[in-house]
């Protein structure tokens, strides 16, 4: 399998990013389409996973630091592609000048997340019906480690 990743440009790759969203989390968890859409997405920062040349994962850098939207198809979760995505879009922060990233894990995958760094704190929320953990990971000394 030919798996690539590139930065994405909102404009230019709103189809794929999209269905790789409605696929994730409208079809696959229920979350309504109207919290899945945002006209924010166009200036923040995607990150766009192709397996043979097929859109297969997603993830984005809000401009406050926040990393969000961070999905796999069900079928390609078994090839590190949510590793690297987050691994290239802590990059992309780190380049921008951000200290830490932060994000908000449905609690299933807080695990996925603490074994790439990231710490959860605060109690559980709700968000579209789903409960939720607030986690973050600082990127001092990023560029040494990665």
């Amino acid at each position: 399998m030919d798996l690539k990743y590139i930065v994405a440009d909102w404009s230019r790759h709103k189809e794929e990013l999209s269905a790789v969203r409605y696929e994730v989390f409208v079809i696959g968890q229920n979350v309504p389409v109207e919290l899945e859409v945002e006209e924010a997405d166009a200036r923040y920062t995607h990150i766009l996973a192709t397996a043979d040349g097929k859109p297969v994962g997603t993830a984005r850098l809000t401009d406050e630091g926040h990393i969000g939207r961070v999905g796999v198809l069900k079928e390609y979760r078994k090839y590190g592609i949510g590793k690297e995505m987050m691994r290239q879009i802590e990059e992309v922060a780190f380049e921008l000048g951000f200290d830490s990233v932060e994000l908000n894990s449905q609690c299933h995958a807080v695990p996925f997340y603490e074994k790439l760094g990231y710490v959860a704190y605060g109690e559980v929320f709700s968000e579209a019906g789903i409960d939720h953990r607030h986690m973050r990971k600082s990127l001092t000394g990023y560029a040494k480690k990665n």
